[in-house]
C-alpha cells in the first residue's frame, strides 16, 4: 500500500510519508478500538530496535515505527549527513517484525522553515550527553512530542541504552501530561558484550575490539559495588582507566542517581554507571544500572 491508504492493523504494512496521513492512520486504529504502540527510531535498524518492536507488540494491537533522522538533535559538527541510512532494509525488517505502519517523513514535512516552537527540559539534561551536546535534547524532546501528537500512541517504547534520553522523555510525559505510557526496554548486546548501536557500523575491525572497553568498564563498576557501597570517585576512576586501556578517548565516566541523574558520592545498588568515549572518530555510549 502507498502512503495515504490507511488500514486497520492486520493488513499489509503501510508506509506513511506525511504527518497528516500518520495522524489519520492513528485515529483510524483508535476508532477501531485498537491499542496503538510507537517505536521512534532514526533508522538503520538492528536487533536492538526489533526487540523494542517486539515489546510494543506484546502490549499493543497495532505498532507504528517512525524512521526519521532528526536534524534538530544534531549539532553543527556532528554526523547528521553521514548518519547510516538504509530505507529498503529498514522497511523489510519492519515488515518481518509485524509492524503495522512505518512513518517515514522528510525533514521538510516535520519542520516548517520558520518553525519557532521547541520543547526544552531544564534539569535532567544538564549533565552527561546534554552537557556535551548543547541543544541535543531540545531536538529530541521536540521530535518525540511531535511523534506523540501524530501517532497518538497508548504506549511508546524506548531503549535503555540512551538512559538519559529515556529519563528526559519520561519527565516530559509527566510534566506535560501526555497520555502515553513510556516503556524503557533493556539494552540488547552482541555476544561479546558490545551494546548494539547503529553507529557501530562506523567501526573498523580494530576499533570494534577496542569498543569492548565500554561494557568492560561498566562491568568493573558493577564489581566495585557488588559487596556494598563504594566511593563513587574511585568507581569513576576505575571506569576511566578501563576505557583508556582500550585506547578509547574518555568523554565521561560517571555514576549518577537513577532518579535525578545527579552525580553521587557513594556508588550503591540502583545507581547508574554511564560511559561515553570516542573510538577513533565514533562516539559511543553505554550504561548499566548497578
Amino acid at each position: 500500500m502507498s502512503s495515504g491508504q490507511w488500514a486497520v492493523s492486520g493488513e499489509t504494512m503501510l508506509v506513511i510519508k506525511t504527518p497528516g496521513e500518520m495522524q489519520g492512520w492513528a485515529q483510524e486504529q483508535r476508532r477501531a478500538g485498537l491499542r496503538v504502540g510507537l517505536v521512534p527510531t532514526m533508522g538503520y535498524l538492528h536487533a536492538g530496535h526489533l526487540s523494542l518492536v517486539a515489546e510494543a507488540r506484546r502490549r499493543c494491537d497495532a505498532v507504528a515505527v517512525s524512521i526519521f533522522v532528526n536534524p534538530v538533535q544534531f549539532g553543527p559538527n556532528e554526523d547528521f549527513e553521514k548518519y547510516p541510512r538504509d530505507e529498503a532494509r529498514d522497511l523489510e525488517l519492519c515488515r518481518g517484525a509485524g509492524v503495522a505502519a512505518v512513518f517515514l517523513p522528510a525533514p521538510a514535512a516535520m519542520y516548517a522553515p520558520d518553525a519557532s516552537v521547541f520543547v526544552v527540559e531544564e534539569r535532567l539534561e544538564r549533565g552527561l550527553c546534554g552537557a556535551r551536546r548543547p541543544g541535543h535534547f531540545r531536538g529530541v524532546c521536540t521530535v518525540v512530542a511531535k511523534l506523540f501528537n501524530l501517532a497518538l500512541p497508548d504506549v511508546a517504547v524506548f531503549g535503555q541504552k540512551d538512559f538519559q534520553q529515556a529519563a528526559i522523555i519520561c519527565r516530559m510525559v509527566r510534566d506535560l501530561n501526555f497520555p502515553v505510557e513510556v516503556v524503557v526496554a533493556p539494552i540488547l548486546r552482541e555476544p561479546d558484550g558490545l551494546a548494539m548501536s547503529s553507529r557501530n557500523v562506523y567501526l573498523s575491525g580494530d576499533e570494534r575490539q577496542r569498543a569492548l572497553g565500554l561494557s568492560r568498564a561498566l562491568a568493573g563498576a558493577a564489581e566495585a559495588v557488588a559487596a556494598g557501597p563504594s566511593p563513587a570517585d574511585a568507581v569513576r576512576l576505575r571506569m576511566a582507566e578501563v576505557l583508556e586501556r582500550h585506547a578509547l578517548r574518555v568523554d565521561y565516566a560517571e555514576v549518577v542517581s537513577a532518579e535525578t541523574l545527579e552525580p553521587v558520592a557513594q556508588a550503591s545498588r540502583g545507581d547508574v554507571a554511564l560511559v561515553a568515549a570516542y573510538c577513533g572518530k565514533t562516539r559511543l555510549i553505554d550504561n548499566r544500572v548497578l
